[in-house]
């Protein structure tokens, strides 16, 4: 049986990417500044962010991907999220993507903040323990002018074991700003093959190790969902 998010996290939260022709740039860019307001006035919504997407090997403008764009909400309710498709804001998208992938998720853990907000509540651990199935992953990260150079540094290995390592369904960067806002999304098959990448695999277990010493991040982020739906297709096939 699904176990329910904490009292004081969001009842459902959703992230939908984008995928645009080059000649729809332009307009989803436009549509980057438009729908900050939009979203604020929606009902329901208790956290919306608008990112841009890239490969996340090296979290510089060298991996951003204009053609695939990201809407991230933490919704009061389910329903609310429903009628969000009925949006200015999801009509819009519509309109100038060939692709779009919906993902459904219920918040199991979350650790640290994002714009001074903690936006899918405190860690759950009973929720985080009866969960069985997919799971997804959320890390957001404000890294310190003066750190980010040795930050970058470490990424690329790993990056390439991410990529190796068996149950993971899909990984994207993601962030507000192609520079100094740093994140990433990844879907898994369960939680086993989530922590046999955070906590077993050398490159990243080095990396976490390091954060604290080397004092990459102003602020970070982590957190981890219940995966209730994938919808719609990422480089043209379902996660």
């Amino acid at each position: 049986m699904p176990v329910p998010p904490a009292a004081d996290a969001p009842a459902l939260v959703t992230l939908d990417v984008w995928g645009v022709a080059p000649r729809a740039v332009p307009g989803a860019l436009a549509r980057m500044a438009l729908d900050r307001p939009a979203l604020a006035r929606t009902p329901g919504v208790r956290f919306a962010k608008l990112l841009g997407t890239g490969d996340g090997r090296t979290f510089t403008t060298r991996d951003a991907d204009p053609l695939r764009w990201a809407v991230l909400v933490a919704w009061a309710s389910a329903a609310d999220a429903a009628a969000f498709e009925s949006s200015t804001t999801v009509r819009a998208w519509r309109r100038l993507s060939r692709e779009r992938l919906r993902v459904g998720m219920v918040p199991l853990t979350s650790r640290g903040r994002w714009g001074g907000r903690e936006p899918f509540g405190p860690a759950d651990a009973r929720a985080a323990r009866g969960h069985e199935g997919p799971v997804a992953s959320i890390t957001r990260a404000r890294l310190r002018p003066l750190r980010a150079a040795s930050f970058w540094r470490s990424v690329p290995p790993v990056s390439a074991e991410l990529h190796r390592v068996p149950g993971l369904r899909c990984a994207l960067g993601v962030g507000e700003a192609p520079l100094g806002f740093q994140g990433t999304f990844s879907l898994w098959e369960s939680t086993d093959a989530l922590r046999e990448f955070a906590h077993r695999r050398a490159a990243h277990v080095d990396v976490a190790d390091r954060t604290p010493v080397e004092g990459w991040y102003a602020e970070e982020l982590f957190a981890r969902f219940a995966v209730r739906s994938v919808k719609g297709t990422l480089d043209g096939r379902t996660p």
